[in-house]
């Protein structure tokens, strides 16, 4: 089955993609339907670093659903401008196992008027239930880009040196106890 967005994001194309790679943005991307917890030490990353990472979904925010691995790597090779996150991982246990391949590839790029271009593609294959599966698996990701575009407004981009930058390294500084 094929599943596809494309869809203006009301932020840049930096902002859009600190948020794509950020598990607390797929957190709340996914809300109220699914959440997510780290079954590693140390918890979810702050920003998905390329390699395998052992997830627990669960339904409603509440519900064990299965254990997932996400499998992030950002492929170079792409036309200049354009960024891509790939989670080639999936379900291991629970409902979502049904799903034999799971292939998630969402890429952005920069619109002539500042905006951010997002095309999201998701191939994955449930044997001989896809057709009962593909319809479940499309709504939902309607509701991920509604939810796409309700945040990326909010979402901003600080780049090292810019004023913001340096309050968030003074605050973390000063919160550890170390002289700034």
């Amino acid at each position: 089955m094929r599943v596809l967005l494309k869809l203006t994001l009301d932020c840049t194309p930096d902002a859009a993609w600190r948020a794509l790679r950020s598990p607390a943005v797929l957190r709340e991307v996914v809300a109220p339907w699914l959440d997510f917890s780290s079954l590693e030490d140390g918890g979810l990353p702050t920003t998905w670093p390329e390699g395998q990472h052992r997830v627990r979904a669960l339904a409603f925010r509440r519900f064990p659903a299965g254990d997932e691995l996400v499998d992030v790597s950002y492929p170079g090779g792409l036309p200049t401008g354009v960024r891509m996150l790939r989670d080639g991982g999936g379900a291991l246990t629970g409902p979502l196992a049904v799903f034999e391949r799971w292939d998630h590839r969402m890429a952005i790029s920069e619109l002539p008027d500042g905006r951010t271009l997002y095309r999201d593609q998701l191939l994955a294959r449930a044997g001989a239930v896809d057709l009962v599966a593909w319809y479940p698996t499309w709504a939902f990701w309607q509701w991920r880009g509604m939810r796409l575009r309700r945040l990326a407004p909010g979402w901003s981009y600080d780049p090292p040196g810019t004023a913001d930058a340096a309050a968030s390294a003074h605050a973390a500084g000063h919160a550890a106890g170390v002289p700034v």
